[in-house]
């Protein structure tokens, strides 16, 4: 097996899913986001966010905390430490991996 498909199949998945990817870099940028800011800016419904979310709390890359605003409930989210340090670490294998293959491509070529 080509080498840098190994490597892509070594990717963190929970990370690697498209939605949940993008609630960790709308969260890396802020220090924290509500549930409606994360449903407006990614484009999600309620259920397909609270799933994602649900999958990000369960392994620690998010801390959710549920309280009220007034008499409205609101849902805030937190990057933990755990998560930061998922989100790098899948941004430098991702980075890795291209760099091997545009050195591949350009050993090829040359």
């Amino acid at each position: 097996m080509n080498e840098h498909i190994r490597e892509v199949s070594q990717l963190d998945r929970l990370v690697h899913e498209p939605a949940r990817l993008q609630i960790l870099m709308f969260l890396q940028e802020v220090e924290e986001a509500d549930f409606l800011y994360l449903q407006r800016e990614g484009g999600f419904t309620q259920g397909n966010l609270s799933g994602h979310l649900s999958k990000l709390e369960d392994a620690g890359y998010i801390r959710i905390q549920k309280m009220f605003k007034g008499k409205m409930p609101l849902t805030v989210c937190r990057l933990t430490v755990v998560g930061e340090k998922a989100l790098s670490g899948y941004c430098e294998q991702i980075s890795n991996i291209m760099q091997e293959r545009r050195k591949s491509e350009q050993s090829k070529g040359a």
